[in-house]
């Protein structure tokens, strides 16, 4: 299946994959393994050695804690924006949350000793890592103040947004079951504010797929959180406000063109 799938896919499609300066990128695509990720996946189990971490492309993964009576939440979730498996390069070798497959889809994984030889040299590949992680822990926290203090209604037109900045059209497979294990919040909680965001003609659900007809118009209905989280990624992974750091580079536009 992934040889019949590589010549759609470049790890140009990962956003830190095509930010890193040519002379890394071209050093470690030859180590670059193209995997397909099926839905519900395990990529790391909490507690487990991480021996890869993985730069998704058409895949979302969802990163959650189950507590000890089996209920779980989402802290946060990993696309083509990002990396997963950053307690490699922070000094930890394992994690507590659960790894798995949200949007099935694609993505390469490289090999842990490979990535620590390029982060220990102290270069672009540590700085570029490091401000992702930055990113992703104001994503983390906002999600926390927000799952706290924010409307259902809110909590899931935040949500379907940063999913659909991960996916390449305006349609989700996504059940309403999974949904509300992800934001940690009753399933009846979902059932009514989907509906609300229906009857608005925001989007339509039918059999586990949701189609956004309004993205502006979630937009509008959501809180501050998206665009803090939006702003935070672009300041740091596209170089906003910063000479010394380099933006995304054209190797972007190019897979896009593609």
């Amino acid at each position: 299946m992934v040889a019949s799938i590589s010549a759609r896919h470049t790890p140009s499609q990962n956003q830190l994959l095509a930010a890193l300066p040519e002379e890394i990128f071209v050093r470690i695509t030859p180590h670059l393994e193209l995997v397909s990720m099926k839905l519900g996946e395990v990529l790391y189990e909490s507690g487990s050695q991480l021996q890869h971490v993985y730069f998704p492309t058409t895949a979302i993964v969802s990163l959650h804690y189950i507590t000890e009576n089996g209920t779980s939440v989402e802290i946060t979730g990993v696309g083509n924006e990002g990396i997963l498996g950053i307690s490699l390069f922070l000094g930890g070798n394992t994690t507590p949350s659960l790894a798995t497959v949200l949007t099935a889809g694609c993505g390469y994984r490289l090999k842990r000793q490979i990535i620590m030889e390029e982060f220990n040299r102290a270069g672009p590949m540590m700085r570029l890592m490091l401000l992702y992680t930055q990113a992703l822990i104001t994503q983390i926290s906002q999600t926390a103040v927000c799952n706290r203090q924010h409307s259902i209604d809110q909590q899931l037109c935040r949500w379907l947004l940063l999913a659909l900045d991960r996916t390449p059209s305006n349609e989700l497979t996504m059940t309403q079951e999974l949904i509300a294990s992800m934001l940690g919040v009753r399933r009846e909680g979902i059932t009514e504010a989907a509906g609300n965001l229906q009857r608005a003609g925001l989007i339509s659900y039918r059999r586990g797929h949701i189609t956004v007809l309004d993205r502006t118009g979630l937009e509008s209905r959501t809180c501050e959180c998206y665009n803090v989280v939006k702003k935070e990624f672009q300041r740091l992974l596209n170089g906003e406000g910063d000479a010394n750091s380099s933006p995304v580079n054209s190797r972007v536009e190019a897979s896009r063109g593609k």
